[in-house]
């Protein structure tokens, strides 16, 4: 229905009539619909059907589905904000066929569409339906809102999209279908899309089903389904695509469907910190690639349905499943600055360092492997750094060797962070220094992970520093007996600075010092599933300021000692379970002097497992007793520790 405008004649009988007086001309009034009469108080709701500009000084909700209709257009000026309710697939922009938008974003000036939270799933995102041909047919009902698409015109325009931002899409409609962050029906060649981009989905970033439309410069992050997807014919193309998976059991990067309408991607880089599968064709869809870049994918090329290879040609040449297709990036990053204030370029952190290299804390950093620094090498990290460490196990870990160094140069409003994604225990293998420090095991004993060499004779060597880190999800395991620690610390010597230490979430210890002379100030432990501080081989530096925390059972302990006893120094510990368990163990012969113990919780206090000397332990000036309660110590205050909170 068009826009209503009532005509109202207001006829008047008088009961006298003059004959000097020409009678009054009758009034017109005009009056909006309800639907202009909503734009222009700042919502987005029901069917527009004429045309309308929106004002880029007004914050706009979109309170319900809102299509624009046949032969309307809604104009969307640069900076426009449009803030979309969560409520899931009631919530969406839908253009029919004959219907247009024009978003005319700039660099400076994007337009927006998102939910306030940005969360996956809040809202039904962006529609287009087209009259261009599909394998569907002309005449199709889309799977989202029963929209009929397709048609014969394939240079069909359903508007302009330009530097427009999507969050929080794909709302789902049924166990089977959801929302996309823009779902493009057989829209036509003449519709123009430059600089979109689309984060965090609960589906897709963009579907195309059928049509002929192409898309310049495409930013998807984190849309748990795919990233791209395509079905129905579609034979358009994609130009400068980046594509980001932070969180892991996304689908693919690509995924196509049915018959094969070759489509071209032209140059693709998609970088994952979480394995998954790139590139996925089921029945007889392809594509051809060219300046492809794939980093960090457990699976490259999938055929699905076991379709033909000839049909998916990647630089000139045949798909193969077996390459990993890791060219350096294709699609400069710097291109999407636009897309979030906070984007930055994702670096892969991997193999060894024999130089100096200073990281750039307005990157982000993924390390997909091991990196180790060797004799010589140094890695300095700004304050502020964040470094995603892929999901896989013993095979991601940093090390730095015998004369290598690391600066870690985080400060309370920044620290640096290490962790992945999802912050689970044993996700990777964490931080191991090697020195040249002394042990009980001898100089040059191997460690138990990564068969590195450590130990030596020089006391005061250094590895660098370390200053407001926080480290989650670490402790891989080896095998049965072996696993990854949070920091593992092998014979590094005092002129190691190491301050502001968080260690969060780890499967195994959170700091194992195995032997050497390096000291710790103020660090934090929480939830290391093994014991989250452990020594062995004599280590005999001193930690100042411990907080330790457990709120999951079958921790090992918070203190465990082991072997010969050089007498280490813990100054200010404090240390709380709310699941029972052994607070401080001591094997063999080993020792501490411990100075203001505070304990609460736990069920042991003192264990001498091998039954070894109490007079090795010696708190607060006496020898440890095994059932002392030790719970009159001064708390460490963390109150001022807000750097333990710090996430990727």
């Amino acid at each position: 229905m068009k826009n209503f405008k009532f005509l109202f004649i207001f006829t008047t009988t008088l009961a006298f009539t003059f004959a000097s007086c020409s009678p009054d001309p009758e009034p017109i009034i005009t009056v909006d619909s309800p639907v202009i009469e909503n734009l222009k108080n700042g919502i987005l709701n029901g069917k527009l059907e004429e045309d309308f500009t929106l004002d880029a000084s007004i914050s706009y909700t979109l309170s319900g589905s809102f299509l624009i209709d046949d032969g309307a257009t809604l104009n969307v000026p640069a900076g426009t904000q449009i803030t979309a309710a969560a409520n899931g697939v009631d919530i969406f922009i839908a253009v029919l066929q004959g219907g247009k938008i024009n978003v005319n974003g700039t660099d400076s000036s994007p337009v927006i569409m998102a939910s306030s939270n940005g969360a996956p799933g809040d809202w039904g995102g962006l529609t287009l339906c087209g009259k261009a041909t599909t394998t569907a047919g002309a005449n199709a009902t889309a799977e989202v809102g029963g929209f009929i698409y397709g048609g014969s015109t394939d240079n069909d325009s359903s508007g302009i999209i330009k530097n427009l931002v999507i969050r929080g899409t794909g709302a789902a409609i049924n166990a089977e279908s959801e929302y996309n962050g823009v779902s493009f029906y057989a829209v036509g060649s003449g519709t123009v899309v430059e600089n979109l981009a689309v984060i965090d989905g609960a589906d897709d970033g963009v579907e195309f089903f059928g049509g002929t439309v192409s898309v310049n410069n495409l930013y998807l992050e984190n849309n748990e389904d795919d990233a791209i997807d395509w079905t129905e014919g579609w034979n358009g193309s994609v130009s400068n695509a980046y594509i980001v998976n932070t969180k892991a059991d996304f689908s693919t990067v690509v995924e196509a469907d049915k018959e094969n309408g070759n489509p071209k991607l032209i140059n693709l880089t998609a970088v994952s910190s979480v394995g998954g599968t790139a590139l996925q064709f089921k029945k007889q869809s392809g594509a051809t690639i060219t300046g492809l870049s794939l980093l960090g994918y457990d699976v490259t090329v999938d055929m699905a349905d076991e379709g033909p290879l000839a049909n998916v040609i990647i630089d000139g040449a045949t798909a193969n499943p077996e390459l990993s297709y890791n060219a350096p990036a294709t699609v400069d990053i710097s291109l999407f600055t636009w897309a979030d204030a906070e984007l930055s370029e994702v670096v892969d952190l991997s193999g060894t360092l024999n130089t100096t290299l200073t990281l750039d804390s307005s990157k982000r950093y993924r390390l997909s492997s091991s990196y180790i620094v060797e004799a010589g090498g140094k890695l300095v990290i700004p304050a502020g750094t964040k470094i995603s460490a892929r999901a896989g196990g013993v095979d991601v870990y940093l090390a730095v060797l015998i004369d290598g160094e690391i600066d870690i140069q985080g400060t309370p409003a920044n620290p640096v962070v290490m962790s992945s994604t999802p912050g689970e225990p044993g996700d990777w293998g964490g931080l191991t220094i090697c020195g040249k420090s002394s042990t009980t095991s001898g100089a040059n004993s191997t460690a138990e992970v990564g068969g590195f060499i450590y130990g030596g004779t020089e006391d005061t060597d250094s590895s660098g520093s370390i200053k407001n880190l926080v480290i989650r999800g670490t402790g891989a395991a080896i095998n049965s007996e072996s696993e990854y620690n949070g920091i593992s610390l092998y014979a590094v010597g005092s002129g190691t600075i190491i301050e502001n230490v968080a260690i969060i979430n780890g499967a195994d210890d959170g700091i194992e010092f195995f032997g050497g002379t390096v000291s710790v100030t103020n660090i934090y432990l929480e939830n290391n599933e093994d014991d989250s501080i452990d020594w062995t081989e004599g280590w005999n530096g001193t930690v100042t300021n411990t907080y330790i925390s457990h709120t999951i059972e079958n921790f090992s302990t918070a203190f465990e000692a082991d072997k010969e006893n050089r007498n280490p120094r813990f100054e200010n510990v404090t240390a709380i379970s709310t699941t029972g368990g052994i607070a401080l163990q001591f094997k063999k012969q080993s020792g501490a002097t411990i100075n203001n113990l505070f304990l609460q919780g736990y069920e042991t206090n003192i264990d001498m497992a091998d039954e070894g000397p109490l007079a090795n332990v010696i708190i607060d000036g006496v020898s440890a007793v095994l059932d002392a309660a030790y719970n009159t110590g001064t708390q460490v205050d963390i109150s001022s520790w807000t750097w333990i909170n710090a996430e990727l």
